[in-house]
């Protein structure tokens, strides 16, 4: 059962790597927003995945709790520069809801996982 959890996440942060990059592939051509798509919001938001893949090969207790640590840095980096991209109305706020309702949940969900993880 845990197991099964474990891939849907997977499968789960896979998807949203893929709908950053499409949102990315999609900004205005302005400096500013390519700026913080390609340089910022691209690299968090797929490090998301790339990390907790990372963490589930994690040798020990102490090293997953580790990594972990960095994919809730790395999903909280993303939601700020999702926000970024709103407030500085580079990206209207309807297009990116969805991607920020997302992200903070997995921000959610990998906070509570370090949490307990460090007990």
């Amino acid at each position: 059962m845990e197991s099964s959890r474990q891939e849907e996440l997977r499968l789960r942060i896979k998807r949203f790597a893929l709908r950053i990059i499409r949102r990315v592939q999609h900004l205005p051509r302005t400096a500013e927003a390519q700026i913080l798509g390609k340089q910022q919001l691209l690299r968090s938001g797929t490090s998301v995945g790339a990390n907790y893949r990372a963490a589930g090969r994690a040798r020990s207790k102490a090293e997953f709790s580790s990594k972990i640590g960095i994919v809730v840095e790395e999903s909280d980096e993303t939601v700020f520069w999702l926000e970024c991209l709103v407030e500085s109305h580079i990206v209207k706020e309807e297009l990116l809801q969805d991607l920020l309702r997302e992200a903070n949940e997995l921000v959610a969900i990998f906070s509570a996982s370090h949490r307990t993880v460090r007990r």
